[in-house]
């Protein structure tokens, strides 16, 4: 069975800059699905922020094995409960993939818990991502580096917690370097923010960034048993070994307690 994935878009250059809609006549989201529905092993639907419930309802979340996320200016349209809707499926176990100005969404923000800034500049400069971690399965199919001629300049310190791995460091035109490519785990969900697709150059069709993305997926997808957080009060009669209750309790036996 084909991995289940879904790439969500904020969809708004596409309809407002021409550039943009000259290099991605069917948005960027469906670009992305496009690359990955190239492998017979993934099933990719694009959604965007103008769907109903965001394109982000619960229905869609659970029939979701991997997320991708595309945005840039709408980062303050994106409701609270839709982020919370993801987060609760990335704990569980779904693969979350952050795409380049997503390192501002409130999603990749949330699950960092830092602000997730950077430097950045617009000048169309040459990038090589160098592969540092050559073992990876993420990066299975490339050389030493892959190239962009021409893209958008992020540039460090980036204030993002400490990676579990990084595996791939930037080099600019400019001379600046930018860890583009990081791995994370939260609860029972993999995490890989990966920093090429600025919106004004073809990235998204370039075919080592795609063989990068489908490579992402099928790392990032649900191992195991799904992981339902729920914080249980167990019972002393239900304890593995005999427990004596002493003193007084604020709850209840089983009684759900306060978050």
């Amino acid at each position: 069975m084909a991995l289940r994935v879904t790439v969500w878009g904020e969809n708004v250059h596409e309809q407002t800059n021409e550039v943009v809609a000259r290099i991605y006549p069917t948005g960027m989201h469906q670009c992305i699905a496009d690359g990955l529905n190239e492998s017979e092993a993934l099933s990719a639907t694009a959604v965007t922020l103008q769907d109903l419930e965001q394109g982000l309802s619960e229905e869609t979340l659970e029939n979701t094995d991997v997320l991708l996320w595309w945005g840039h200016a709408a980062h303050g349209d994106v409701l609270e409960e839709t982020v919370d809707r993801v987060q609760k499926r990335v704990l569980q176990g779904m693969g979350l993939i952050v795409l380049h100005s997503g390192h501002y969404s409130k999603i990749f923000k949330r699950l960092m818990g830092t602000t997730c800034s950077l430097k950045w500049r617009e000048a169309g400069e040459r990038e090589r991502l160098w592969v540092v971690n050559p073992g990876h399965p993420i990066v299975q199919g490339l050389g030493d580096y892959l190239e962009l001629p021409h893209t958008e300049m992020y540039g460090e310190p980036f204030a993002v917690p400490n990676p579990d791995e990084v595996i791939f460091i930037s080099a600019f035109e400019g001379g600046e370097v930018f860890r583009s490519g990081l791995t994370y785990k939260r609860g029972n969900g993999k995490i890989f923010y990966f920093r090429p697709g600025h919106e004004t150059y073809p990235i998204y069709y370039d075919e080592q960034v795609k063989r990068v993305l489908k490579n992402a997926v099928l790392w990032t997808q649900p191992e195991g048993a799904r992981w339902i957080d729920s914080c249980p009060n167990i019972p002393a009669d239900q304890a593995p070994n005999p427990v004596e209750i002493k003193g007084e309790s604020l709850h209840k036996p089983g009684e759900e307690g306060f978050k």
